[in-house]
């Protein structure tokens, strides 16, 4: 079974998931992750990569255990529409498919597996099409 890593992050379940932010008026910019008892907003499902980089090395702590479980990955920033810039994993680590302005949308991947041996999943960047091509470019 699949559970979210935590409530309210993102829509779940959903084959097209998305970010949840919130908005405390109509004149502020929404804020990820969303704050309780603040107006809930769904972001679009996809935005701009605004900047990113990618992580080559394992990290000096756990949860890494040892060089042979650790793969490469990449983290960025994405633009939404909304004004928000959200910091997130990104699915591919081939620097030909990530530039700076490239549309990525949302999805789900697994993180790890939980002590009930559920997958537990979290958002994510993947690269898309331009957002012209996108069905919710607006």
């Amino acid at each position: 079974m699949q559970v979210p890593i935590a409530t309210g992050l993102f829509t779940w379940p959903d084959e097209r998931p998305r970010l949840i932010a919130s908005r405390r008026g109509a004149d502020v910019p929404p804020e990820f992750p969303a704050v309780p008892g603040d107006d809930q907003v769904l972001l679009s499902r996809s935005g701009t990569l605004y900047t990113w980089t990618t992580q080559q090395f394992p990290p000096p702590s756990p949860p890494y255990r040892g060089p042979e479980e650790f793969e490469p990955f990449a983290v960025g920033y994405v633009e939404f529409p909304e004004g928000v810039l959200v910091e997130g994993r990104i699915t591919t680590t081939d620097i030909e498919q990530l530039w700076i302005g490239r549309t990525m949308h949302v999805v789900t991947v697994p993180f790890r597996t939980d002590e009930d041996g559920n997958t537990v999943v979290t958002f994510a960047f993947a690269p898309g099409p331009s957002a012209t091509e996108s069905e919710d470019a607006a």
